[in-house]
């Protein structure tokens, strides 16, 4: 058998790295210039570092105020449609329904229609049919929470169900056995044994959330408005500020990268676990 040259490998592998980080890089060096050499001849290497773009986004009110909504409404909706889909993915698998695999397809039909299908309906459903008074889901964090999940909830349940499949219902016999409850069968037998699975599912939805913007941009105003529909307010009739624009999205960077650092470990084991059964 022929042997694979390492060298060429590992000179692969730099170059594919170097594609993938160099946008990165690039973002960066346009968020430390100011806007005079931003139409200069770029270089390549930083010669200084213009720091004023990030103290103008860490001083604007507004901007933390769109980072927070962000935070919430992504990590709400995360949790939420986790949880349903731990669920529903549980309920799926160990009860015999009429027509469940019909049910599991209705659900990923949901995540394969546009999102710009469902804008109009979801207008009205918060505007008018969702109405309590003069409040309104509209322009509301619990209101965007709750409309991820119609694209986030069917994501899931297809994330977690080859997770749950693969756990032998012989455990939750032998707990029923032992005298627990289904409640307890879920929390302290199934639950556990998911845990990569749901993890997986938690960083994804919450990825999905976090930079979602066609929707944030047409059902909020400002009350519940993202820091990703925030960058269109640097796109002015008078130019547009790309270093503050380039120094937002460093920032919209730095949460998803300190969660993927988190649950790294369970990536790789959540993608795979289920997908082989003896």
């Amino acid at each position: 058998m022929r042997k694979s040259n390492p060298i060429l490998s590992i000179l692969f592998w730099i170059f594919i790295s170097f594609l993938t980080l160099f946008p990165i890089y690039w973002l960066f060096v346009i968020s430390v210039k100011p806007a005079v050499d931003l139409f200069s001849t770029p270089d390549i290497l930083l010669k200084s570092i213009y720091w004023q773009n990030y103290i103008d986004v860490m001083s604007d009110r507004t901007l933390r105020g769109y980072m927070l909504n962000s935070l919430l409404i992504s990590s709400g909706n995360a949790l939420l449609c986790t949880t349903l889909g731990f669920l529903a993915c549980y309920a799926l698998s160990r009860f015999e329904m009429s027509g469940k695999e019909s049910i599991f397809f209705w659900t990923i039909t949901n995540r394969m229609a546009p999102p710009a299908v469902f804008l109009l309906p979801l207008f009205l459903l918060m505007t008018q049919v969702y109405r309590i008074g003069d409040f309104t889901l509209l322009d509301t964090r619990i209101g965007m929470i709750l409309v991820y999940c119609t694209f986030n909830l069917p994501f899931a349940i297809w994330t977690l169900r080859p997770t749950v499949d693969g756990i032998p219902k012989e455990l939750d016999e032998a707990a029923y056995v032992d005298g627990a409850s289904p409640w307890q069968v879920i929390t302290q037998v199934v639950f556990p044994l998911c845990r990569p699975g749901l993890a997986v599912t938690l960083i994804l939805t919450w990825v999905f959330a976090w930079n979602e913007y066609l929707l944030a941009a047409t059902l909020t105003n400002f009350n519940a408005r993202t820091l990703t529909t925030g960058l269109s307010e640097y796109v002015t009739t008078t130019g547009t500020e790309w270093g503050i624009m380039a120094a937002i999205s460093v920032f919209t960077l730095i949460p998803a990268l300190i969660v993927f650092s988190l649950v790294q470990k369970h990536i790789v084991t959540g993608l795979t676990f289920g997908a082989v059964k003896g």
